[in-house]
């Protein structure tokens, strides 16, 4: 099933920026071979549903390895079943 996200990881207890370790998510999104758009408080991410949450899933470990000790994840989760639209299609129905 194919499926549209916004995702924010949000890792407790690890100070003020959390810079390094939404860096640390953006090779893992690239090697799910996901379309993502990063947004200033999230990440738009879309794929085949078992591929968008096993990355969801792999970031959280990567921002576990680098020392967090809690993750906390927002997660909006938007399928179709009478096509298949794209996020940026979505985006550009709303400029015509």
């Amino acid at each position: 099933m194919w499926v549209s996200i916004d995702f924010c990881i949000i890792p407790i207890g690890v100070g003020v920026s959390l810079s390094p370790y939404i860096k640390a998510c953006l090779p893992i999104i690239e090697e799910h071979s996901l379309d993502y758009e990063l947004g200033p408080n999230g990440t738009a991410i879309e794929g085949e549903w078992d591929q968008v949450f096993e990355c969801v899933k792999n970031c959280h470990l990567v921002v576990h390895s680098k020392g967090a000790k809690r993750v906390y994840t927002t997660l909006k989760v938007n399928t179709r079943t009478d096509k298949k639209q794209l996020f940026r299609e979505k985006v550009q129905s709303l400029r015509l």
